[in-house]
């Protein structure tokens, strides 16, 4: 995973929590929200999010 991929995962993990934090997002539903605010997060700073997924 590069740099930018790595930033925004971090990014998108802050933003999930906060939304956690205000109740926007349960801790139950967090598989189903994390993936859509990481992908919107890479769209954002130009990365594919694609590609991640069959890195490890």
């Amino acid at each position: 995973m590069d740099k930018d991929r790595k930033e925004a995962l971090q990014v998108a993990k802050e933003l999930t929590a906060k939304f956690i934090e205000t109740r926007t997002v349960s801790p139950s539903n967090f598989a189903e929200v994390f993936p859509s605010v990481y992908r919107v997060v890479c769209v954002a700073i130009g990365v594919d999010a694609g590609q991640d997924k069959g890195d490890k």
